[in-house]
């Protein structure tokens, strides 16, 4: 079978990190529905057990690590089950390629970049929930997704919402998008103690339920410059037209405004499960469990401005993308390293930004006109990035 639905009228689908929260919110809803979905493969970084567990359940035809010494392990909990098992990340990228008609592309950082290409190339519908795809190789990755007849559906809750409400019909009657933003647990921190804040701090989002990396980006707020650049490459609209306002009760996930005055904005309770939902069912809706919006219980919307004093990253994402070439690639690679340092406890979580900033400033722009470019300048700014680091202490 190339793709598509199979003989029995389900529909496969592969989840590439099945694992993290989006993966694991992803399993539980193609657990409710065994009647429509069949599963190709799962694949996860080392958690070995989980996603055992997950391709029993799922009856999935494959399960991959990308951690290859968590391979042995996977085969001993999956021994008789005659589910296949593979690890190391030329096998992740070889069940991108399985025949599932989805594919959720949830795999964290720059190493979802190969497999979510390989899913793209076989014309598959690829649910996105890897920014750093487009960040890293935007123009590159829609490319291979025009070339090859791909689908790509956008699940981070600000895109989708876009996506939902963006008339390509008439791209030249929008006048701008406004990607909206939580401000993260620290939107009312004064400036001064910032320094001091932990790990523990830094991933307590007040809204969302996510995972380390991503919940100390929405503290930094470079989720969002990186969403800003991953809304230029889904959109096709400017810099200039793709606005950020700081909106912490995180019911409006973005809005589109038109020329006619009218701002069409997608609603819901904070909960991923609909993002996700929308794109698996896409393009008919189907149900989810995420709790119903009660705007009367809300009863207050507010919006602010972003500080940018408070949140120095989102300058410099719109620098990244200003400069262009291989700049946005350097700032999510520095700031991939800078995270991890911050959660070793190695940098204070306002050097965060300080990593990025001085790695940008060291690494030459240069173009990128291949995968193998793009994964060069992301090993490149990596080095850079933990060499700033080794030089700041604590």
């Amino acid at each position: 079978m190339s793709g598509g639905k199979h003989a029995d009228g389900r529909r496969g689908v592969t989840i590439l990190g099945s694992t993290g929260s989006i993966g694991r919110n992803t399993v539980e809803l193609i657990e409710a529905r065994p009647d429509r979905y069949r599963v190709e493969a799962l694949v996860a970084n080392t958690n070995a057990g989980l996603l055992a567990d997950q391709a029993r359940r799922l009856g999935a035809r494959m399960a991959v690590v990308a951690d290859a010494n968590s391979l042995p392990a996977l085969k001993t909990l999956l021994d008789g089950s005659g589910i296949e098992t593979a690890g190391g990340p030329d096998a992740v990228v070889a069940a991108a390629g399985l025949p599932a008609d989805w594919v959720m592309a949830a795999i964290v950082g720059a190493a979802g970049l190969a497999p979510t290409i390989a899913a793209a190339r076989r014309g598959a519908t690829v649910a996105l929930a890897n920014k750093e795809c487009l960040v890293c190789a935007g123009q590159l990755m829609m490319a291979e997704v025009a070339r090859h007849g791909a689908t790509l559906l956008p699940v981070d809750s600000e895109h989708s919402a876009i996506f939902q409400v963006y008339d390509f019909d008439q791209k030249d009657r929008i006048e701008k998008i406004i990607l909206t933003a939580s401000g993260g647990p620290f939107r009312r921190t004064p400036l001064e103690d910032m320094a001091a804040m932990t790990p523990e701090q830094a991933v307590a989002h007040p809204n969302w339920s996510m995972g380390a990396k991503i919940s100390v980006d929405s503290a930094t707020m470079m989720n969002k410059g990186l969403e800003l650049i991953e809304a230029y490459h889904l959109f096709g609209l400017p810099e200039p037209k793709i606005d950020i306002v700081v909106h912490p009760q995180s019911v409006i996930h973005s809005a589109v405004a038109y020329v006619d005055g009218s701002v069409l904005a997608q609603m819901g309770s904070p909960d991923m499960r609909t993002p996700i939902a929308y794109a698996l069912g896409w393009p008919k809706r189907i149900p989810a469990p995420a709790p119903k919006l009660d705007l009367a219980a809300i009863a207050q919307l507010t919006f602010e401005a972003p500080d940018p004093v408070r949140f120095p990253a989102l300058r410099l994402a719109r620098l990244a993308l200003q400069t262009g070439g291989s700049a946005p690639t350097v700032l999510n690679a520095a700031n991939e390293v800078a995270v991890q340092a911050f959660l070793d406890r190695r940098i204070r979580f306002l050097d965060i930004a300080t990593v990025v900033e001085r790695t940008l400033e060291a690494m030459a722009n240069r173009s990128l006109d291949s995968i193998d470019d793009v994964l060069a300048e992301d090993q490149g700014a990596r080095a850079r990035a933990s060499s700033v680091i080794a030089g700041m202490g604590m």
